[in-house]
């Protein structure tokens, strides 16, 4: 008989330390702390998590933080302890700094105050690992408390500047560059200006300052290793500041300065040092500084073109002369990649069309910076071989962004938005010349193939996303012809070794251009992708499996919401596309998220056609799920195995209900090990996938079930943030398929669940989840004693704390509500509450918010429920103010049916994200394949809302002759037409 265990704690606890009191500060204590540090960089899963976690359970104690700060800075303890406490301190501030209104603020008034009086001082004498840990912390700290709540902190920083100890201005640099970095990404804002121009006034002229001090200390240092290193590493962190000071506006201080920075920034583009070139592949700092400045010159030429103007040809010119000098180096890629990305913003604006449009510039910039800078180099050659993983993350994931290919790749597309016609015409005399080379010689010249590869996509695809691949091509190449001339051929080899990277380029080519290959075209390339499934080359196998799930992705141009590739179009391939991805699926070839969501794709695809190999693919997957449970490593890959499991047991336990059992026989005991191991990473997956399985029985529901439901209402687990969606989904399940059993046992439980979730912004959706399917499933007699209460608690929440998400919910649950019981008893309890209340709900509620609602299923709900209070609430006829308030929210109810969703938000609300959760936490991470499916609470009884409308107001009309007549007489010309076109749809007319 299957079990699924469960643990009555979460953590367990220490014998010397408890959670939730002071620690005291002695050398026990910090003695006990460094051995928990410790355990915490063994390579060993069993000792490594339980000191995490104990570690995670501590933060709750006052004064752990201060304590960690201590270690830190303890001279006696091993270096690499200090740096493990510094690291276990910035991940505490990180979880817990930012406090969530819904959470217990776990660091007390007194820590944050001790831990902001301490911090700076001991980040600028810290060796360098743990000041950079330290510097991050701070930079945590400052996005919550700076400047309103820490506002010593810069001028702190400044003062300390003027000490001349490098080491100490260095930390200063390090610490303001990781609190000003955000403003290159963050949105405009009166906040974020307001804070910008504060930082600006204290902080930019003595950057200035110091920068030209930098400068002139460079010359005087040019012959001393030591210091000019020193130097160039201050000028390194204010070249980055710079950046980030200037990424929201061009503000005045800088401007003021303008001539200053510029001339410096040139110079150190021109500047030379052999001192200061590296001596390995990694980037030296000269070559760092270099970098950095093209990036601040690129963004001048971008967003403040007029300001840098009269400085523009000059950095061209110094640019050009530095790409054409710099060498092939791995060190020199990031200053490359920057240099032709500052080349191309300039070539893709039409004021500087001139600096390119001469014949022989263009020929120029194409011969000197892109083709060279397209060949791959014996290291790249070396990355394609040694570590696949890092080859592909560049190339399909387009992590690319600082390589020379995607660099020149950039560029031929900056000069093709001026002079596409120039520039494919010079690349088709380079592609010819090249294509040539490579018929002459195929093993020697075979780069030559790929360039010519990657080239002519380049040129092809004007327009790109992960998710379409090309979306708009150029009209001067033809993009299947090539196909069939170039890459069919390639495909064709029947060595699956051969030529690995040109392999590699014609399936990329097949993957970007999917959209515009016709559908035959498609087909007949999966075969000879199955084949190359087989290649012992991991990026030849890889790429022939994400060529094929980017296909079958593809929708039918007739119907977007039908896939172009049906069952039986893969039927013909089955049995190898399934052996192939199989034998891939093996702990030699690792984790590659690019098998298995190819295997899940083809899962998609075949639906229950693959029940007859469903032995083999249920042990296989088992097998690598158990595997990689022991240690999770790979977020990607286990959330599509996931995802491959709940398609499975979605088709197939649909057509086959006996085959559901096979499942859980398969999945229980990794379950239990799970629960048993609380691996947080698949927790969540876990509940989703049991849900599923659940919601698959028919009433007789297995007892495995029972014995694992009061584990679900422990509060522990719904202190995750990451679990709640995920056990919200499971109790959702378990109302729908045991409410007359073991949820109507312990129906307290549940809605002590609800009386958690209600109270918190975040979470308080998942409670209406709940409370809906209560309503929904659960025999009335068994929630009757308790619905008062849980309306108590509804009106609490929202007088306490209205928000448009809230009010959205309520009215779902008001409807269902109505239908389900009558609207008189939804009119009744709340009129037990106070009296007066329902017209209070109807006016300030139903009317103005109705149109807010989202969803077809919520909206319909919201329909029929409406339609009840307007067809059954006698209240509301009895008086002409009621009657007014009759007519508004019929009118509100015809806005529902024929107005768009109203998505305003008041001003001054302050609404929470459903995403923003504080700290670390296992996140959710929703499988598609076990949504949950909207059962229909009207049974089918209720196809149409508006004619259930039109025969609701018939009987209410034969009820109260005349009177109905009349009050819709009220309503406005265009709702009086379209309750017209509801009456005639139902063969209505009213007396």
């Amino acid at each position: 008989m299957l079990h699924l265990k469960f643990k009555k704690k979460i953590y367990k606890s220490s014998p010397k330390l408890k959670a939730n009191c002071k620690i005291k500060m002695s050398t026990q204590i910090l003695d006990e702390l460094s051995l928990y540090l410790e355990k915490t960089l063994s390579p060993d899963p069993n000792v490594r998590r339980p000191a995490e976690k104990y570690l995670e359970q501590m933060e709750s104690n006052e004064n752990f933080g201060p304590v960690l700060l201590v270690l830190c800075n303890k001279q006696d303890l091993a270096l690499h302890l200090r740096i493990s406490a510094s690291i276990t301190f910035k991940n505490y501030i990180k979880r817990n700094w930012k406090v969530n209104e819904d959470c217990q603020d776990k660091i007390s008034a007194g820590d944050r105050q001790s831990i902001k009086s301490s911090i700076t001082d001991m980040m600028l004498t810290s060796p360098e690992q743990i000041q950079l840990q330290l510097s991050d912390a701070i930079s945590i700290i400052s996005r919550e408390d700076f400047p309103e709540k820490w506002p010593n902190l810069l001028p702190a920083l400044v003062e300390r500047l003027k000490t001349g100890d490098f080491s100490v201005t260095n930390g200063i640099l390090r610490t303001a560059h990781s609190i000003f970095k955000r403003y290159r990404h963050e949105f405009k804002s009166n906040e974020l200006w307001t804070e910008i121009k504060y930082v600006l006034g204290v902080f930019a002229l003595p950057l200035t300052e110091l920068f030209k001090t930098l400068m002139g200390l460079v010359e005087q240092h040019s012959n001393d290793a030591n210091a000019i290193k020193i130097i160039f590493s201050s000028v390194l962190l204010v070249t980055k500041i710079f950046r980030s000071l200037n990424a929201q506006d061009f503000p005045e201080e800088f401007e003021n300065n303008m001539e200053t920075w510029m001339t410096h920034f040139l110079n150190l583009l021109q500047y030379d040092n052999h001192l200061l070139k590296s001596q390995s592949e990694e980037a030296g700092l000269i070559e760092q500084v270099k970098s950095q400045i093209c990036d601040n010159v690129s963004l001048f030429a971008q967003n403040y073109g007029e300001d840098f103007a009269d400085y523009l040809p000059k950095f061209v010119t110094a640019v050009w002369n530095l790409l054409t000098s710099t060498g092939l180096e791995t060190k020199y890629d990031l200053l490359v990649s920057n240099a032709i990305q500052f080349i191309s913003v300039v070539a893709y604006r039409p004021q500087y069309r001139a600096l390119f449009e001469n014949e022989e510039s263009l020929k120029s910039i194409c011969e000197k910076i892109i083709i060279p800078n397209l060949f791959l180099r014996d290291v790249d050659i070396e990355t394609f071989e040694d570590n696949p993983e890092e080859y592909i993350r560049k190339d399909i994931e387009r992590s690319d962004v600082d390589t020379r290919r995607r660099a020149a790749s950039d560029l031929v597309q900056a000069l093709c938005s001026q002079f596409e016609k120039q520039i494919v015409a010079i690349f088709s005399a380079y592609i010819n010349a090249l294509l040539q080379e490579f018929a002459a010689n195929p093993q020697k010249n075979w780069r030559q193939k790929d360039v010519v590869l990657f080239l002519v996509t380049t040129l092809a695809s004007k327009g790109q996303t992960k998710k379409y691949g090309a979306t708009k091509t150029s009209e001067l190449i033809d993009v299947i012809q090539f196909y069939e001339s170039t890459i069919l051929p390639d495909l064709s080899d029947q060595d699956v070794n051969n030529f690995p990277v040109i392999k590699a380029d014609d399936m990329r080519y097949i993957s970007t251009f999917r959209q515009q290959l016709p559908k035959e075209c498609l087909i007949n390339v999966i075969p000879h992708l199955a084949r190359y499934m087989t290649s012992s080359i991991p990026v030849v196998h890889t790429y022939a499996c994400h060529a094929l799930e980017r296909i079958l992705t593809l929708k039918n141009p007739a119907n977007n919401k039908e896939n172009l590739f049906a069952t039986a179009d893969l039927q013909p391939f089955m049995p190898h596309l399934l052996s192939n991805i199989m034998n891939l699926l093996q702990p030699v070839t690792g984790e590659n998220e690019y098998v298995i969501k190819s295997f899940m794709r083809v899962c998609i695809i075949l639906q229950e056609a693959v029940e007859s190999y469903l032995d083999g693919l249920i042990n296989k997957l088992t097998s690598i799920l158990n595997a990689i449970s022991k240690n999770p490593s790979k977020p990607n890959f286990n959330h599509y195995l996931f995802e491959t499991f709940g398609i499975l047991i979605r088709n197939i336990g649909q057509k086959n209900k006996a085959l559901i059992e096979k499942f859980e026989n398969n999945l229980f005991p990794i379950f239990n090990y799970v629960l048993e191991q609380d691996i947080t990473e698949f927790i969540p997956y876990e509940f989703q996938l049991l849900s599923l399985l659940l919601e698959l029985h028919d009433q007789n529901v297995p007892s495995v079930y029972f014995d694992l439901f009061p584990f679900l209402l422990m509060p522990a687990l719904w202190e995750r943030p990451g679990y709640i969606p995920a056990l919200t989904r499971l109790l959702q399940a378990y109302i729908q398929k045991a409410s007359n059993t073991i949820v109507k046992e312990k129906i307290t439980g549940v809605l002590g669940v609800f009386q958690r979730l209600i109270a918190s912004k975040s979470n308080d959706h998942y409670a209406c989840y709940i409370l809906n399917s209560l309503v929904e499933h659960m025999p009335s007699q068994v929630l009757s004693e308790y619905l008062k209460q849980v309306f108590i608690l509804l009106f609490q929440r929202l007088t306490g704390s209205k928000t448009t998400k809230l009010v959205k919910n309520l009215l779902v649950f008001f409807s269902l509500y109505s239908y389900k019981y009558g609207a008189n008893e939804l009119m009744n309890i709340v009129e037990s509450l106070q009296a007066g209340m329902f017209m209070m709900v109807t006016q300030n509620l139903f009317i103005p918010d109705l149109q807010k609602v989202s969803g077809n299923l919520e909206r319909k709900i919201c329909a029929v429920g409406v339609t009840k209070i307007l067809a059954e609430c006698q209240l509301l006829l009895s008086n002409e103010a009621n009657m007014k308030v009759w007519i508004s929210l019929l009118e509100s109810l015809i806005g529902l049916f024929e107005l768009p969703e109203d998505t305003t938000v008041a001003d001054d609300e302050h609404f929470i994200e459903i995403e923003d959760t504080p700290g670390y936490q296992a996140s959710f991470n929703q499988l598609f394949s076990a949504t949950k499916r909207e059962p229909d609470p009207f049974q089918g009884q209720i196809p149409n809302a508006k004619i259930f409308l039109a025969k609701n107001l018939e009987n209410l009309s034969s009820s109260v002759p005349n009177m109905i007549s009349q009050l819709l007489a009220q309503l406005s010309p265009g709702g009086q037409n379209h309750l017209q076109a509801y009456l005639n749809e139902a063969g209505v007319q009213l007396r």
